[in-house]
């Protein structure tokens, strides 16, 4: 007898993550799950693999997706006890995950009719006390349907109906499986799901808590998070070797340090003051020949913000890549990392003079005051991307910029501050001064660079944290608080983030 082949008997159960690749099969599993109510869009489940990966989980069964599950995590505590699930998911799109928080909030689960008796139900719930575990969370909370309720509702109340569930005089498919699963109520709360007419709106507000969870502060409440962040208004003037050019640098990298800041930012091509000892007056050439300092600049930077403990916006550079120059901003974390930002948009004055080529992506990066975005220049004037940016979680879009005109600074100014109204977020601007008679595009310089706040009662007066003099060499120094950025978003006067319609409108990452 020849040895048999185990693998033909072999039905592989996977636990693991949801991919793009998977939005659609998602799609259709929940409109099979859950029929007559409005399913998942593919933007809301883009957004959540762009802000939470890690909470949202599939079963795959022989290659076939049968389970998932969907989660966030927040400070229940600044929520109403009477919340609505569109109150806790910020309409489906988890913008208000708190990577800070301390519970798991699941906003979904669901199992294909067919694979019902394997589990995969309890299967979802354990990754889900996994990973509370592992983000040392202090509980998961979820907001339970009661989808047979309907047919007792002339019979008992909300109240009444759990109790009989509790008590196994009644099945309900989810409560019973809820409370089974360790889960407690907490609370009823009504008009939760608009759509759930199995549950007559109701919902059934359930705890399980992590006896694993190790405090991380007696203090359970954030009364501020500051960022202190010092903006270089840098002045362009004839220099004569690379080191005195980094020279100029560290003198504001150091001044920052004095400060405290956690932030030190540079203005866009700054380092095309390279460009005054060159001797290159083709400005394509010259642009060619400030892309042989990459290297120097990075290394030099690199240092600077470990020394001086301090995250810096290098401004941005000219670069060369595969026979294309493109303006790239980097941000020199001080911890040593390095991550960079392509300017997306080019000028016709780039293309014209310097044939610079644009980037494709819009890149959030996190840092130890929390996810930022720089947008270069001509950039800031387009609000999708800032809208991206803040989606995809960023606090504070640094906006390095060179101007040579007050109408052309007024732009980015004027758009910088839209930007922080429109997405309740903190835009900073950095701009060159001074003149460089000596090199052809780059002659004159007009700025005036801030710190900008969106406008309400709790920030800045004017919405302007502080702003240089125009036209002057010199810094600014503010301090800008994340902690009321985020209850601005939940109660301010106005929630521009909240209140978008995204029943008439919604902005597309192709990415």
């Amino acid at each position: 007898m020849s040895e048999i082949d185990l693998s033909k008997f072999e039905k592989k159960v996977i636990m693991r993550n949801i991919e793009h690749k998977d939005i659609e099969k998602i799609i259709e599993l929940q409109e099979l799950c859950f029929p007559g109510m409005n399913p998942w869009k593919k933007d809301q489940l883009q957004s959540h693999l762009d802000i939470f990966p890690e909470g949202q989980i599939c079963v795959e069964f022989d290659g076939e997706i049968i389970g998932s599950c969907s989660s966030l995590i927040i400070n229940f505590d600044e929520y109403d006890d009477k919340h609505t699930w569109d109150d806790i998911t910020d309409e489906g799109y988890i913008t208000n995950h708190n990577s800070d928080g301390y519970n798991l909030y699941g906003i979904e689960v669901m199992v294909h009719p067919q694979f019902r008796g394997m589990k995969i139900g309890r299967r979802l719930y354990e990754a889900r006390r996994d990973l509370a575990r592992a983000h040392n969370l202090k509980s998961i909370i979820i907001g339970g349907r009661i989808p047979n309720y309907h047919k007792y509702a002339d019979e008992f109340t909300p109240r009444e109906y759990v109790e009989e569930v509790k008590e196994h005089k009644i099945y309900d498919p989810v409560l019973s499986f809820q409370l089974m699963n360790g889960f407690t109520v907490m609370r009823i709360n009504p008009n939760y799901l608009p759509d759930d007419a199995a549950s007559n709106q109701y919902a059934t507000l359930m705890e399980w808590n992590n006896i694993d969870y190790v405090a991380k502060s007696k203090r359970h409440y954030k009364t501020s998070f500051p960022v202190r962040i010092c903006v270089v208004q840098y002045a362009m003037k004839q220099i004569n070797s690379f080191e005195d050019f980094a020279q100029q640098a560290e003198y504001y990298i150091d001044v920052a340090y004095d400060a405290g800041a956690d932030f030190c930012v540079f203005p866009e091509i700054f380092t095309t003051q390279l460009m005054s000892f060159l001797n290159e007056h083709i400005p394509r050439k010259a642009v060619q020949r400030v892309t042989e300092y990459t290297e120097e600049y990075i290394e030099l930077f690199t240092d600077l913000a470990v020394k001086y403990n301090v995250n810096i916006i290098g401004g941005s550079h000219f670069v060369e890549e595969d026979e294309h120059i493109y303006n790239i901003a980097y941000l020199f974390r001080r911890d040593g990392t390095i991550e960079k930002q392509y300017k997306l948009h080019i000028t016709p004055n780039e293309r014209k003079w310097w044939g610079i080529s644009a980037g494709e992506e819009v890149e959030v990066f996190d840092t130890d005051c929390g996810p930022i975005a720089i947008q270069i220049c001509y950039d800031i004037e387009f609000p999708e991307l800032a809208r991206i940016a803040t989606e995809k979680g960023a606090k504070i879009i640094f906006t390095p910029f060179c101007t040579e005109d007050r109408q052309g600074y007024l732009r980015v100014r004027y758009c910088a501050q839209s930007r922080a109204v429109e997405n309740q977020i903190y835009t900073v601007i950095a701009g060159t001064v001074g003149n460089l008679p000596q090199v052809e595009n780059m002659d004159i310089q007009y700025a005036q660079s801030a710190i900008f706040a969106p406008s309400d009662f709790e920030f800045a007066r004017d919405g302007i944290v502080g702003e240089c003099n125009p036209n002057i060499e010199m810094v600014v120094i503010g301090d800008v608080d994340l902690e009321i950025l985020r209850r601005q978003r939940q109660s301010g006067t106005v929630r521009q983030l909240k209140d978008r319609r995204r029943d008439i409108y919604t902005v597309h990452y192709k990415k």
